[in-house]
């Protein structure tokens, strides 16, 4: 067992349960609304905006080891198939990184919770992308 990590503890209890994740998602979709590669992708309204954070918050607790809301309400998680209708390319996973790189460092986490997290928000983005890269112009 790593120091400093309880026996059977999850990522949702040392991070501090759904309070750790409505304040990142909070702070994630405060700069994601800034961002003009971003910003396109999600529906207009603020509605629109709030569900997407809502569903992010409980997919990202229910991933986490908390509670199991996220596929209750939704169902199966499915993270390609629900992005699919979305153009995502590198450039939009770069800029998804680097938000959720920053909402999630301003949360103040253990430095091995923080790299968890980081890793798999950096892979999880990696398995989103459907659009392939523009190749290189000639010059």
């Amino acid at each position: 067992m790593l120091a400093g990590m309880a026996s059977g503890s999850t990522m949702f209890d040392r991070v501090g349960g759904e309070e750790f994740f409505e304040s990142l998602t909070r702070r994630f979709y405060e700069s994601v609304a800034a961002d003009p590669v971003l910003r396109r992708l999600y529906p207009e309204g603020p509605e629109g905006f709030e569900a997407a954070r809502r569903h992010l918050k409980m997919f990202l607790m229910q991933y986490w080891g908390g509670p199991r809301v996220y596929e209750s309400t939704r169902g199966a998680p499915q993270l390609r198939a629900r992005h699919a209708r979305f153009t995502i390319g590198q450039t939009e996973r770069d800029a998804w990184v680097e938000h959720m790189t920053a909402a999630v460092k301003a949360g103040g986490l253990s430095p091995l919770d923080e790299s968890q997290m980081l890793g798999y928000l950096s892979a999880a983005a990696s398995h989103l992308v459907n659009t392939p890269a523009e190749p290189a112009a000639d010059t």
